[in-house]
């Protein structure tokens, strides 16, 4: 019995159908366009009822599969072909932001829509910045009233957040930017979004995404030149964006030469050429005296790699500022540089942990090698201190500031008598 052979086991049961939900839908959007077009020339131009509708049917269309057709829809009227166009084979609608009226309050209302909608389905989020972008790409397909209320939409939904700044790199396209299409939206864009927010919000939202200093892409490389830009958005009205791409270049120069000092005290070049070339800099790049001291006190401070221990670092503090004194001395010529040196001194001992003991002494380096008059050091201590930890450095400059004034008694009293 042991030797016939065992019948191998054989699988039985139920094969089950797939479920209907289970298999993967064709992309077909012209059911979706169908009911959302329908129900917008049912609403007509009374947005309220738009976006409850929009709402609504977010529970029973599929709002994730078809974004792009949505927003389509919602801006054009109908779905896009690549480059701009309405697809011809498509059902339409005559109420979307295309067919709107060009004014602010409009504009403002449309905004609350995709504002309630994306609230709404925070899927949607991604897909409507993408939609934007693919948008600002389309922009030579579109009519210029088209174009500017698109503008106008989009400064209105960057100013509440809605959209992230870095959706302005399409405008930075080849061919908008060589037919100028580029800058002429931005002026729109820009005095909407500046009409909402105040320029420091704006900038705010640039830097947060790098594009602060991008901005110069927006005209061709021949006309990429700080003169053209001021120029061009100052005719528009729009200044406050020409001073603001001057400040960024201007801090820009200012880096850069802060990295050039410090590599140049690394390298061991002598103080007279490092001084030499600093004064030139301030020449060429119109710096001011009280910029450049702050400028060489970051050099100075960066061009060494610290001790970690608190009671160390306080030694080799003064030991490398009494080294690079010369460098701080030759900047710091007025009281006014006096000053905002000592304001730098406080903001990087309050910075830096390490050194919060250490301010004192260093104060008192600088005012025995004669880079702080006691004028400065009085000046700050009673008015003019800044309030990273005010009382820590108050106090530990007590004893100091009360001598300078004794000694400046002493000397009235002096000559006084003589």
């Amino acid at each position: 019995m042991n030797n016939q052979k065992q019948q191998k086991p054989t699988l039985t049961g139920q094969r089950f159908k797939t479920r209907k939900r289970d298999e993967k839908e064709r992309f077909d959007p012209t059911q979706f366009q169908e009911s959302i077009v329908q129900g917008l020339n049912q609403t007509g131009t009374d947005l309220e009822a738009v976006a409850k509708f929009l709402d609504s049917s977010g529970a029973k269309l599929d709002y994730r599969r078809y974004a792009e057709t949505l927003f389509d829809i919602l801006v054009a009227g109908g779905m896009l072909a690549p480059g701009g166009a309405l697809s011809d084979d498509m059902t339409r609608t005559n109420f979307c932001l295309f067919t709107a009226q060009e004014d602010v309050k409009t504009m403002k209302a449309y905004a609350q829509v995709f504002n309630k909608l994306i609230r709404r389905y925070k899927y949607l989020e991604k897909g409507f910045e993408e939609e934007i972008k693919k948008l600002l790409l389309f922009l030579k397909g579109f009519s210029e009233s088209e174009r500017n209320k698109l503008a106008m939409l989009a400064g209105i939904l960057l100013a509440n957040g809605s959209l992230p700044a870095s959706i302005l790199s399409s405008l930075f396209n080849d061919n908008l930017v060589k037919e100028g299409v580029s800058p002429a939206f931005a002026v729109k864009l820009f005095k909407s979004w500046i009409n909402e927010k105040d320029i420091n919000s704006v900038a705010a939202s640039l830097r947060k995404v790098g594009m602060d200093n991008r901005l110069m892409e927006l005209f061709p490389v021949n006309k990429r030149s700080h003169e053209h830009f001021s120029k061009y958005f100052t005719d528009a009205g729009l200044k406050e964006l020409s001073d603001f791409a001057r400040n960024q270049q201007s801090l820009g120069a200012r880096k850069e030469l802060q990295k050039e000092l410090q590599e140049q005290m690394s390298q061991g070049v002598s103080f007279k050429e490092i001084i030499a070339y600093g004064k030139e800099e301030m020449k060429k790049s119109s710096i001011s005296e009280q910029l450049m001291i702050g400028i060489m006190w970051t050099s100075v401070m960066s061009s060494v790699e610290w001790n970690k221990k608190e009671e160390l670092v306080t030694e080799q503090a003064i030991k490398h500022l009494k080294q690079h004194s010369p460098l701080l001395k030759a900047f710091s010529t007025q009281g006014l540089s006096e000053l905002t040196l000592l304001l730098r001194v406080q903001e990087y001992c309050y910075d830096n942990i390490h050194f919060m003991k250490a301010f004192q002494k260093i104060v008192l380096l600088l005012y025995k090698v004669d880079v702080l008059s006691e004028e400065a050091v009085l000046k700050w201590y009673t008015e003019a201190h800044l309030a990273k930890g005010k009382s820590v450095f108050l106090e530990q400059m007590k004893k100091f500031v009360e001598w300078l004034k004794n000694a400046e008694e002493e000397s009235e009293s002096e000559e006084e008598t003589d």
